[in-house]
C-alpha cells in the first residue's frame, strides 16, 4: 500500500493525519525533500540543499512549489529546510489530496465572520491501510531487506516524527528505524546521509503530540 500512487509527501500526511498541522507540516515537508533527493532534484553540496538544475521540474505542484522555493532562498542545510515554510508544502500537498478525493474541504467562517476551510479524510480506508501496513512493518514482520526502498524511506521519517504511536518498545523501535534508514539508503549511500539529516531535522522539530482530527 505504501508504494501505490500517493506521493511520498501525500502518505506521510496520512501517517500523520491525526497530529496537530504544527507537527505535521514538518513531516510532510521533510517527505517533499526526500523525494526531490530521491530523483536526483536536490543534492548535498558540502551539507547545503542545493538544486540540481535552476530549471529542472517534476509536473507535480507540490515537488516543484519546493524546488522553486530552496532556488529562490538563501542556501540553507537540511535540517531547517525540514521546518522552513513548512506550511507551504503542507497546504500544497493538502490541495492535491483534495483534488484527488483522499480530503474534503469543508469551508465555514470563524465567529460567523471569518472565512476558514477545514480538511476531513475522505478515504479512511486508504489511511487505515496505510497505518495497518507501517505497524506492522515497524514491528518486524518483515526482514528490512525486503522492504522497498520508498516505503523504508517513509517509514524511516514516520518514525523520527514519533509517528505511528506503537510499538510501545522505544528500543525496539528505534532498531528498526535504523534498520529502515539503511535499506532507505542502500542504493545511494548519499541520499542515506540526507534521509539521517532530515530524520535529525524532525526530531528537533516534533512537539509533545497533539491528536486533532481534521485541519
Amino acid at each position: 500500500m505504501l508504494n501505490g500512487p500517493l506521493s511520498l509527501p501525500a502518505r506521510l500526511c496520512l501517517l500523520g493525519w491525526d497530529t496537530d498541522p504544527g507537527r505535521l507540516a514538518p513531516l510532510v515537508r521533510s517527505g517533499a525533500l526526500a523525494e526531490l533527493a530521491r530523483r536526483g532534484l536536490l543534492t548535498d553540496d558540502d551539507g547545503i540543499v542545493t538544486p540540481l538544475d535552476l530549471d529542472s521540474r517534476t509536473g507535480d505542484p507540490v515537488l516543484d512549489g519546493l524546488l522553486e522555493l530552496v532556488s529562490e532562498s538563501l542556501p540553507h542545510r537540511w535540517r531547517p529546510w525540514v521546518t522552513l515554510h513548512a506550511r507551504h508544502t503542507l497546504d500544497a500537498v493538502r490541495e492535491q489530496m483534495v483534488a484527488e478525493g483522499i480530503l474534503r474541504a469543508e469551508k465555514h467562517r470563524v465567529l460567523g465572520v471569518f472565512p476558514s476551510v477545514e480538511h476531513v479524510l475522505a478515504d479512511t480506508a486508504r489511511a487505515d491501510a496505510l497505518h495497518r501496513e507501517a505497524r506492522s512493518i515497524l514491528a518486524g514482520s518483515v526482514p528490512a531487506e525486503s522492504v522497498p526502498e520508498p516505503t523504508a524511506t517513509a517509514l524511516s521519517l514516520a518514525a523520527a516524527a514519533g509517528l505511528p504511536p506503537e510499538p510501545d518498545d522505544d528500543s525496539a523501535r528505534d532498531r528498526r528505524a535504523e534498520a529502515l534508514t539503511r535499506r532507505a539508503g542502500a542504493s545511494a549511500p548519499a541520499f542515506d546521509a540526507i534521509l539521517r539529516e532530515l530524520r535529525a531535522g524532525l526530531a528537533d522539530a516534533s512537539p509533545v503530540p497533539s491528536l486533532t482530527r481534521g485541519r
